[in-house]
């Protein structure tokens, strides 16, 4: 590929800034979003379905919940019944939603007690036998059960049309969501259970059916954590300085290897979700909570909360919710909130819709994470760009990139966008680096499981898009050629064993306990 092509199709694939920042796809990216884990959107993906059989689909996942350790219990990790999950779609570039999917969530305790002497007593935990595979919420052993609805809402989220979304085969509107991977003697064949939970879906005005899994998978994002916290103390944070023979990608560890997340599936096809002749939608996921919260009601304190709004109730009555929804947590392209915006606007970012990103502009164009580096690895031959406004980091950021992503009308809103009518790279041939590494069907044209964002994002932020590197009068900055050509890594690279072949591509979760059962 031209050199010139790849710059304009891969510019703005994201801009890094804020020093000490988490390099995770937003696992507790903001201060206020790590008192709320359950509506902490940890990552988010689109991207067209390469499962056999299912061209002309698209896959939109959601994963919440960061760090959900596999031992978790006797509470696991239930999504919250107070909250409002939403995946939406720009179909016509105007950093605007068209298309609303929002899941609600409902938690019910089924009571189980035994007898303990001549007194009925509760148990404390999720089950008291062996469960599966099922795929409906009855079962004598399973103490708490979870079911989800899903509503299409037509244009404005709040004041849109809505229209429920059915399961295909039964015309039920609830949906099951399988408990957490508890363990081999409560749940034998945990992958075969929780694919029993993957339903089709008849979609108002599709003419095809969907798809939607909603459950505990393992988390897919990879990243070295740890030593990038502690000032990126990474032993060879480019490829470059690695010892003869060693891939400097593949030395450092994945910090997530260890947990589990809350993954929102839904496939649904691309006809379904694009608009006017125009392939290209943008995408992103947010989490709204009540604007009122009162913890350990009384029955004075909940009328007053009635007297601002709608009211839900926690099912173990700790809390009473009411008011307008207000949101809280926003993901669209990976690693904006972490290492783009500032700590003063982390939580205002989160609070606000695409269409208001303008406000955000300096964070891009002036990004700081570029001068760390360089202060922390100059002896190295590291040197941030001299060029500014980094107008080389808006493309795809802002607009998408013409020729690849940019819809026919794009108004400047960060968004993850994907071309539904790019071709898919078969599975065996997808390269993790995406369109840097050649990869047009990979990141930041939508973003896949298997896509090394972290790897993408440090190199653009070192400026390898900042072409020529000739030292010409069109050189934008001579003195960092040598740098900006540099293979930045953080260590820790994908491998294609940890994810799945089929919907929903994010592996089985990991189990609380051994993987076979103590006889």
């Amino acid at each position: 590929m031209n050199f010139n092509v790849r710059r304009r199709i891969v510019a703005g694939a994201i801009a890094c800034a804020v020093a000490g920042a988490a390099l995770a796809s937003s696992h507790r990216e903001a201060p206020f979003i790590t008192t709320r884990p359950k509506v902490d959107g940890t990552d988010f993906y689109m991207f067209n379905s390469y499962e056999a059989g299912r061209t002309g689909y698209v896959t939109l996942i959601a994963s919440y919940q960061p760090f959900e350790e596999p031992q978790g219990g006797p509470n696991y990790y239930t999504m919250d019944p107070n909250a409002l999950y939403e995946i939406m779609i720009d179909n016509n570039g105007d950093g605007v939603e068209e298309l609303t999917f929002q899941f609600r969530f409902t938690t019910v305790d089924q009571g189980l007690s035994v007898m303990a002497g001549t007194k009925s007593v509760p148990v404390p935990l999720t089950n008291i036998g062996s469960i599966g595979p099922i795929t409906t919420s009855a079962n004598s052993g399973q103490n708490v059960a979870e079911t989800y609805s899903l509503t299409l809402v037509r244009g404005d989220r709040r004041s849109g049309t809505a229209q429920p979304i059915t399961d295909a085969d039964t015309g039920n509107t609830s949906f099951p969501k399988p408990l957490d991977n508890i363990g081999a003697k409560s749940i034998p064949d945990y992958a075969s259970y929780a694919a029993g939970f993957i339903r089709n879906i008849t979609i108002p005005g599709c003419g095809k059916p969907g798809r939607v899994f909603v459950g505990q998978r393992q988390d897919g994002f990879v990243v070295n954590l740890g030593e990038t916290f502690d000032l990126v103390n990474i032993k060879y944070p480019v490829e470059e300085l690695a010892p003869m023979g060693m891939n400097a990608r593949q030395l450092a560890p994945n910090s997530l290897a260890g947990y589990n997340v809350t993954s929102i599936a839904l496939e649904v096809p691309a006809s379904c979700l694009t608009a006017g002749g125009d392939p290209v939608i943008g995408g992103w996921t947010t989490a709204s909570l009540r604007q009122a919260t009162v913890l350990n009601p009384q029955p004075e304190s909940a009328k007053s909360v009635a007297s601002v709004g709608p009211i839900t109730t926690s099912p173990t009555g700790a809390a009473v919710q009411g008011g307008a929804w207000s949101q809280v947590s926003r993901l669209g392209m990976p690693l904006v909130n972490e290492l783009v915006i500032g700590l003063p606007d982390k939580d205002r970012f989160n609070a606000s819709p695409p269409k208001s990103d303008a406000q955000f502009a300096d964070y891009v164009t002036n990004p700081s994470l570029p001068v760390l580096l360089q202060v922390l690895f100059g002896a190295a031959g590291v040197k941030a760009p001299n060029v500014y406004p980094r107008t080389d980091l808006e493309a795809a950021f802002l607009t998408g990139v013409a020729g690849l992503n940019q819809p026919v009308k794009a108004t400047p809103a960060e968004e993850l966008r994907l071309n539904t009518s790019t071709a898919i790279t078969p599975i065996a041939s997808q390269n993790d680096l995406g369109v840097l590494g050649g990869d047009l069907s990979g990141f930041p044209n939508g973003r896949r499981p298997i896509d090394d964002v972290v790897d993408i994002t440090l190199r653009v932020a070192m400026g390898v898009l900042l072409s020529p590197f000739d030292g010409s009068a069109k050189d934008p900055d001579p003195a960092s050629d040598a740098s900006r050509q540099l293979h930045y890594t953080d260590g820790a690279e994908p491998s294609p064993a940890n994810y799945l072949a089929v919907f929903p591509y994010l592996n089985t979760a990991l189990a609380g306990s051994p993987t076979s059962a103590n006889d």
